[in-house]
């Protein structure tokens, strides 16, 4: 009889315990990493100057010289092609750098050329670009914009799935080292809280996970 009772406290310490791993582990999945809240905005020193990128649409204009000007795309490799440039790398480089570069080339078959390159399509390098996964709507990368917001790009992924768990969504910070920040989306697009508004940094990675319940 005994040992039937040490059997029975034994099976109750057993599920006691199992009981209070479980609900430890639902617990920290509920309160998710201690992570630090995104800043609001971002120092006033980091100015951002747009980079050309793979699939960047470009409007290379030679004054005086229409026959020169052109409408071109990034290629995949970061080249371009253009009338008396022939491969010229414009990946990682800004408009105003890579329309020094074309003068230069000009240079030696047209006297003073003046170029202007103006990007019609942006796309950035993947270094830079935003990309989004988890419970959004649309998943994707966008490319990044001077002053882009967390709300800017909830609106370009088409906001939350219904199956988002949106207050426990980070950012990844790849300019810093893959720093982790929280973000509260779910406040700032479903309840209006403008305080859950961050501003975004070129090649951040926002990653919105999915509600256990």
């Amino acid at each position: 009889m005994n040992s039937i009772f040490q059997s029975i406290r034994t099976a109750r310490v057993a599920l006691g315990s199992l009981l209070l791993l479980s609900l430890g582990w639902l617990a920290g999945c509920a309160g998710g990493p201690a992570l630090p809240p995104a800043p609001p905005t971002l120092p006033a020193a980091l100015d951002y100057t747009y980079i050309i990128g793979p699939g960047d649409g470009l409007n290379v204009s030679v004054w005086r010289n229409p026959e020169l000007s052109m409408s071109v795309v990034v290629r995949p490799d970061g080249k371009v092609n253009a009338p008396l440039v022939d491969e010229l790398v414009a990946q990682g480089k800004t408009p105003e750098q890579l329309a020094r570069e074309v003068e230069k080339i000009l240079g030696k078959y047209v006297r003073d050329p003046v170029v202007t390159v103006m990007v019609t399509g942006f796309v950035g390098p993947y270094s830079e670009q935003i990309r989004v996964v988890g419970e959004a709507a649309k998943p994707q990368f966008l490319p990044y914009k001077n002053k882009m917001t967390l709300l800017d790009v909830m609106i370009a992924v088409g906001g939350l799935t219904d199956f988002a768990s949106g207050n426990k969504a980070t950012i990844l910070r790849t300019a810093e080292g893959n720093k982790q920040y929280a973000v509260r989306i779910e406040d700032l697009i479903k309840r209006g809280d403008v305080n859950a508004n961050v501003e975004m940094r070129p090649g951040d990675i926002l990653i919105i996970p999915q509600s256990l319940f």
